[in-house]
């Protein structure tokens, strides 16, 4: 699969559940929709702050994500100590050392209805997310730097009609 950005195609990989516009928490599905891009969070020990643009924000050790449909903060960056469930958004490897959030079902989250819709980096190429979409490291880089006030993440509803019929 690819994404069309400033004339360029990149190769990108989306959810295992494939293309959804039914999207649901857990079911490892990108969502149809045309998808605003809200912040952009980074490892700043291991992408240096000069090379993103000025309004990137650095992820702290305590910094999580709530994916917990059950409580206030679901589908919101939160800190640690936290007791519901959550993502760690400082992981060990390397997919969240640059991220892009999205606005699906954010800010006024719907219970249910999927959280941390991310652009992120890779595991490797060919290798599905839980629900984001995955870039080559140089590509999100080359992406986040290129990003203007109107850049979207457009997933067709036809990406999803294709992928059931396969």
């Amino acid at each position: 699969m690819g994404i069309r950005f400033r004339g360029r195609v990149f190769p990108c990989t989306i959810g295992r559940g494939g293309v959804t516009a039914d999207k649901r928490e857990g079911d490892g599905a990108t969502p149809v929709g045309r998808h605003r891009i809200t912040d952009i969070l980074f490892r700043p020990d291991r992408i240096a702050a000069h090379l993103l643009p000025p309004t990137a924000r650095p992820i702290g050790p305590r910094d999580l994500w709530c994916d917990d449909p059950g409580h206030p903060a679901y589908n919101h960056q939160t800190r640690a100590p936290f007791a519901a469930s959550h993502e760690i958004l400082r992981r060990a490897d390397p997919l969240y050392d640059l991220i892009l959030t999205t606005d699906w079902n954010w800010p006024d989250a719907q219970p249910g209805k999927g959280s941390a819709i991310f652009l992120h980096t890779w595991r490797r190429p060919g290798f599905p997310t839980a629900g984001c979409v995955a870039f080559a490291r140089r590509d999100l880089l080359w992406i986040t730097q290129n990003l203007a006030p109107t850049s979207r993440l457009i997933v067709p509803a036809s990406v999803a009609s294709r992928a059931k019929n396969r």
